[in-house]
């Protein structure tokens, strides 16, 4: 692992670490955005996960220190992804990498940070990422109504949610003006987008705006390939990572990643 860092638009310096194998032949890179409810979560929190799926596949890893919400509302945390991602394709050849083979992935806040990476990307004609790589990702601001038939099994409730865009988006949360640099899945067009790997659980809060996310894409021509685990709630596989059903999903993401 070695730590690096990029300058974003407004002068900050974000933190970056980046890990590659050494032994690995490859020249692909994933920019991994970690999740936390848009307010937790840093790069030593997934650092364990960064370096599996690097081991596992031999794909380098780069992952983000963004700055967090409250303190830093929508838009500063898409932006610094936004940043990394090009920090990546700049630095391109100095890490090894081939500039088109650079995905970009994320868990959960992550996720919705990845898929809001790819929109900026279009839609600022920047380096179009790879692949998107979107585990249980968070969408959708609107997702907040307690499910009763998740109320048992729940890991990140309505409730979490709630307060996850409250502070990324304070009162306008949940509200009819939305940008989908927030939550995606408030984007009017999903067209032109890249190559998506989406998975999310049965019992996740999660699970219907994912599906739905997953069948925008496919409508607008976009490949997509989603995964539905059964009987798993959110992030179960940092809950309990040696159950089977976890590993499958870490091969599954492994395989996502040897794809690029």
């Amino acid at each position: 692992m070695t730590p690096c860092s990029a300058t974003v638009g407004d002068g900050a310096t974000i933190p970056l670490r980046l890990y590659q194998r050494q032994d690995a032949q490859g020249a692909s890179l994933a920019v991994y955005l970690h999740g936390g409810g848009m307010f937790l979560g840093s790069l030593a929190t997934h650092d364990t996960q960064c370096r599996v799926y690097t081991h596992l596949s031999g794909v380098a890893l780069l992952s983000v220190g963004y700055r967090l919400a409250p303190e830093h509302p929508h838009p500063v945390p898409v932006e610094d992804c936004y940043a990394a991602r090009r920090w990546a394709a700049a630095n391109a050849a100095d890490l090894g990498i081939d500039p088109a083979r650079i995905a970009i992935m994320g868990d959960s806040a992550g996720g919705g940070l990845a898929a809001a990476v790819a929109l900026l990307s279009r839609d600022r004609r920047g380096p179009a990422p790879a692949a998107q790589i979107l585990m249980h990702p968070m969408l959708d601001d609107r997702t907040v109504v307690a499910r009763p038939d998740l109320a048992d099994t729940a890991t990140w409730s309505a409730e979490d949610n709630l307060t996850g865009w409250r502070c990324l988006l304070g009162d306008a949360a949940g509200g009819p003006d939305t940008p989908a640099y927030a939550a995606p899945a408030r984007a009017d067009s999903l067209g032109a987008l890249p190559p998506a790997y989406i998975e999310t659980g049965r019992l996740d809060i999660f699970r219907d705006e994912n599906i739905a996310y997953a069948q925008r894409l496919g409508r607008a021509g976009v490949p997509v390939e989603l995964i539905q685990y059964p009987a798993v709630p959110h992030a179960f596989d940092t809950f309990d990572p040696a159950a089977a059903v976890s590993r499958r999903a870490i091969d599954n993401r492994v395989r996502a990643l040897s794809a690029l």
